[in-house]
């Protein structure tokens, strides 16, 4: 029972963060008390910027408790500069850009439409990840499966936002665009990361992703104009770097307590858990800043998230 407790404490982290990335980006009377938020606008530019400050918290927390978590962490980097384990330090920091491109679009897909639906949206996940391994793994999707993603689908279109609405956030399209494209990378994303955990400890794994994610993002901001041109310089950035290590404590708790939970349950069941996220991230949302969803959308959350746990059910009863 422990462990089933600890997993979805973890989703709540996971959700948290979301909702913390809302926030940010527009105002919200958080819990009803007060008015706070809106310090960024809805942009790939402060994607960068939110995914660098988050980042920027979270790879010197990893760095520093990763050994504690597993002691041969440094030791296990280190032997990726050798010639034969070439292919798998590519496949690690193939799965850090990865990351930094789930989470830039995930990060607009929120600013841009609700987060109860956003991540809905990017809960399409799992089907392509199906796919993704029957491409790969030759793992053919059975018709159950089939049916799943059917179900997914049919959950995603009930969630959508009216194309044409107009709204203070801005073009509901793009953000239902670029929910579903973060999931399809993420997609990709896991099945990578499932053929570089076979050799490769997870925490060293996740770490190098972060890093990964730091850099990539930095270098964005200095892209895309980053600090020289002048468009942070009337930012709030007490409450973006309150907010930035607000989301490097959950993202880092979260994955602790996954892992813990992964120790107790397993993964397949600690996985099927993780449905969960887009019906609490409603629910956060909706005691947080009080964000509200249609009826058509609420079924929608909840199909998605029954038809993950189906998935994840199937796949604990196979271990």
């Amino acid at each position: 029972m422990l462990g089933f407790l600890i997993v979805l404490l973890s989703s709540v982290c996971f959700c948290f963060q979301n909702v913390i990335v809302r926030v940010l980006f527009h105002e919200y009377p958080l819990f009803g008390v007060f008015q706070t938020g809106g310090f960024v606008t809805p942009t790939l530019h402060s994607s960068f910027l939110l995914m660098f400050m988050r980042m920027l918290w979270g790879v010197p927390m990893m760095a520093f408790l990763s050994p504690k978590l597993y002691p041969a962490t440094w030791k296990e980097i280190g032997r990726l500069r050798h010639p034969q384990q070439r292919t798998l330090l590519w496949q690690s920091l193939g799965c850090g850009g990865l990351m930094f491109l789930y989470l830039a679009l995930l990060y607009v897909a929120i600013g841009l439409i609700p987060t109860g639906i956003a991540l809905t949206l990017f809960f399409v996940y799992p089907a392509f990840t199906t796919l993704f391994a029957w491409r790969w793994f030759g793992d053919r999707p059975t018709l159950f499966r089939w049916s799943i993603m059917g179900l997914v689908l049919i959950g995603s279109v009930l969630t959508l936002p009216p194309l044409n609405a107009t709204t203070a956030e801005g073009n509901p399209g793009l953000g239902i665009v670029t929910a579903i494209a973060s999931g399809i990378t993420y997609a990709l994303y896991t099945v990578i990361a499932q053929k570089s955990v076979e050799t490769l400890h997870p925490v060293p794994f996740t770490w190098l992703s972060f890093a990964t994610t730091l850099i990539l993002s930095a270098v964005s901001l200095l892209l895309w104009g980053g600090f020289s041109s002048g468009q942070e310089a009337d930012l709030a950035w007490v409450p973006l770097w309150i907010g930035g290590l607000l989301s490097a404590i959950a993202t880092f708790s979260g994955h602790l307590l996954n892992n813990i939970g992964i120790h107790r349950i397993g993964a397949a069941t600690a996985s099927m858990l993780g449905a969960t996220n887009p019906a609490l991230t409603v629910i956060l949302a909706w005691l947080m800043i009080q964000e509200t969803l249609s009826g058509w959308q609420i079924a929608g959350v909840a199909i998605v998230t029954f038809s993950v746990a189906l998935l994840g059910r199937e796949r604990a009863a196979k271990h």
